[in-house]
């Protein structure tokens, strides 16, 4: 689960060039509404290295996303495991991240549907309560959302407006 195509999207392996855009877009105040800070170029470059490292080793995991149409890269869409722990982890988590200009076009759930069409097992997706727009596209998804498994994120401070996380789930 390297490489998947959709009419729009080609989700892929990471490349250097993907460096650049990538950072512009964690560094977007719009993008990054919905996490504790935008990122810096190196932050941004780190978490790219740690993308590619994750789906060397396990096969799967965030995938680069460009537009077949154009090549451009936009973002990334893909599953992890996430290295904290809550009431739900160890789990596999599905989760994306597209530049600003493209939303709104139903892409990351073109692009998260394939992946489904692929991952066989139970799967999770959370963000933060107020990101509507992620919650729209875990539902178009499938996802299903039980207000009692909502959570605190552990690498968010206490009293921070983003602490309280909603948890969805998919069956696979």
């Amino acid at each position: 689960m390297t490489r998947l195509e959709t009419p729009r999207l080609l989700l892929r392996p990471w490349q250097p060039s993907d460096r650049a855009p990538f950072a512009a877009l964690n560094a977007d105040p719009r993008v990054m509404q919905f996490f504790p800070s935008t990122l810096t170029r190196k932050e941004s470059d780190d978490l790219a290295g740690r993308a590619e490292a994750f789906v060397a080793t396990h096969g799967f995991g965030p995938l680069a996303v460009e537009l077949r149409e154009t090549g451009e890269f936009i973002g990334y869409i893909g599953l992890w495991i996430p290295t904290f722990e809550a009431h739900f982890t160890p789990c596999v988590e599905i989760g994306w991240r597209l530049a600003a200009a493209h939303w709104n076009r139903g892409l990351a759930t073109e692009g998260a549907r394939e992946i489904l069409r692929y991952w066989s097992g139970p799967l999770v997706s959370f963000t933060a309560v107020a990101n509507v727009p992620s919650r729209r596209v875990m539902e178009k998804l499938g996802f299903t959302h039980d207000a009692r498994e909502d959570f605190d994120h552990p690498r968010i401070p206490e009293g921070h407006p983003l602490r309280r996380h909603v948890l969805y789930r998919h069956s696979g």
